[in-house]
C-alpha cells in the first residue's frame, strides 16, 4: 500500500474525528459510502459517551435520515460477506440496535448466525407475537447449521469405532488408514521426485455399537449460559437420532424442567427455555438422580458454570451418591462465545473431589469424551 492508501484506511478505521488530522485529499465516492455506513454504527460509541459529533458537509447516515434495515442493506452491498456478518453482530450485541429485530421483514433479511440467534433468545420475551414465526425461522436456520457441523463428529464417535480389519470405500479423514495406504501404493514410488503417488487410498470401516446407554443432559439455563444452552439443545437433538442412546434433557435455574419430550427438536427446546434467574444445581442433580434406572449404563452430563446459588451440600451429596452407584458423571464447564472457559473453578474442584469428571470442552471434543466414557 502507498502512504496515501494507508492514510485513507486509517481514516475509515478512526472515524469522524480523524477527518481533520488525516488529510487524504478527499475520499472517493465508494470510500465516502464506507465511511458513512461505518459511522452510522460505530459513531454511536462517541454519542454514548456524550461527545457531540462534528458533522461535516456532504451526505451522512444520521439515524433520523435512514432506517436501520436500509443501513444494513447498504452494508451488505458495500462489504465482503464475513465483514458484513461481523458488523451485524456488533450492531446487535454492542450497540443494541434492537430496531433490527422489531420488524419480521427486517429480521428475515438478516444473516442467520450464532450472534443473531443469541440476540433473539436474549430478548425473546420482549418481542411481539407477530415476530414469532420470523424468530422461529431464524433459530431453525442457525440450529440446522450447527447440527450440520457437529452431527458427523457425534456419529463417528458414538455409533462406532474404526474397524482395521474391514475396508471401506467411503472416504473420511477420520477413517483414513495411512499405514495401509502407504503399503498399497509403494510400487508407485517415484525415485526421481522422491514422491509417493497415491492411487488407492485406504479407509477403515466402522463397527456399530449396539449396547444401550441412557444419557441425561442436565443444562443450566441461567442468564450466563445462553451459548451453552444453544449447543446443548443441538447435542440433545443429535443424540436423540442415534441408535441405542436414550436421551433425557433437563434444564434448570432455581426450578427444574424436564424437556425430554422435546429432546429431538432443538428449535422447540430453545423457544421453550426461560433464560435467566438464579441457580440451584443441587436440586437439578437430585431430579436427575431420580431418572437413573441402570446406573452402570447411564451418563449424567452437567452443563453449567458451576456457580451454585444454593447451599453446596445437596449438590455434593447427590454427586457422591451417583458416583458410588457407578453412574458416569461428566461436568462440562461453560464456554463463552469465544470458546474460553467461564466457570467457578473452586466448585468444579469440589465436584471432581466427590466423583465427577470435569472439563471445559467444545462440542466436538465433548463427543469424543462421551464416546470414551461409553466405550
Amino acid at each position: 500500500m502507498s502512504d496515501e492508501q494507508l492514510l485513507r484506511r486509517w481514516r475509515l478505521v478512526l472515524g469522524r474525528y480523524a477527518r481533520q488530522s488525516l488529510d487524504t485529499n478527499g475520499l472517493s465516492t465508494h470510500e465516502q459510502q464506507l465511511e458513512q455506513s461505518l459511522d452510522y454504527l460505530y459513531g454511536r460509541a462517541y454519542d454514548g459517551k456524550g461527545m457531540t459529533p462534528h458533522r461535516q458537509r456532504g451526505a451522512n447516515l444520521d439515524p433520523s435520515q435512514v432506517k436501520a434495515i436500509d443501513w444494513l442493506q447498504r452494508v451488505r452491498k458495500l462489504f465482503p460477506h464475513d465483514v458484513y456478518e461481523r458488523i451485524q453482530q456488533h450492531a446487535l450485541e454492542n450497540y443494541q440496535m434492537s430496531e433490527l429485530l422489531q420488524d419480521p421483514v427486517a429480521l428475515r433479511s438478516l444473516e442467520p448466525n450464532h450472534a443473531l440467534a443469541r440476540a433473539l433468545l436474549g430478548m425473546r420475551g420482549r418481542l411481539g407475537a407477530e415476530m414469532r414465526d420470523a424468530v422461529q425461522d431464524v433459530i431453525r436456520a442457525v440450529v440446522e447449521e450447527i447440527t450440520r457441523r457437529l452431527r458427523q463428529d457425534f456419529v463417528n464417535a458414538l455409533v462406532g469405532r474404526r474397524n482395521r480389519f474391514r475396508r471401506s470405500h467411503m472416504p473420511s479423514a477420520q477413517n483414513f488408514d495411512w499405514r495401509a495406504t502407504i503399503q498399497a501404493n509403494l510400487r508407485h514410488y517415484d525415485r526421481n521426485s522422491q514422491r509417493l503417488v497415491i492411487e488407492q487410498p485406504r479407509f477403515n470401516a466402522r463397527i456399530k455399537r449396539n449396547l444401550p446407554w441412557d444419557v441425561i443432559l442436565c443444562v443450566d439455563q441461567s442468564g450466563s449460559m445462553l451459548d451453552s444452552v444453544m449447543y446443548s439443545a443441538v447435542v440433545a437433538g443429535i443424540l436423540s437420532s442415534l441408535p441405542a442412546v436414550q436421551v433425557r434433557l433437563v434444564v434448570f435455574d432455581t426450578n427444574v424442567v424436564d424437556l425430554s419430550h422435546m429432546a429431538a427438536d432443538p428449535v422447540q427446546v430453545l423457544l421453550t427455555v426461560q433464560l435467566g434467574g438464579g441457580t440451584d444445581i443441587g436440586r437439578a442433580m437430585e431430579y436427575c438422580e431420580s431418572l437413573v434406572r441402570t446406573p452402570q449404563r447411564t451418563v449424567v452430563a452437567l452443563i453449567s458454570d458451576f456457580d451454585e446459588g444454593a447451599l453446596p451440600g445437596p449438590l455434593l451429596r447427590s454427586v457422591r451418591r451417583l458416583a458410588e452407584s457407578r453412574v458416569k458423571l461428566l461436568g462440562l464447564a461453560a464456554l463463552d462465545e469465544d470458546a474460553h472457559p467461564a466457570y467457578d473453578r473452586k466448585m468444579a474442584q469440589r465436584l471432581a473431589g466427590v466423583g465427577m469428571e470435569v472439563a471445559a470442552l467444545t462440542p466436538t471434543h465433548f463427543a469424543e469424551w462421551l464416546a470414551e466414557v461409553m466405550g
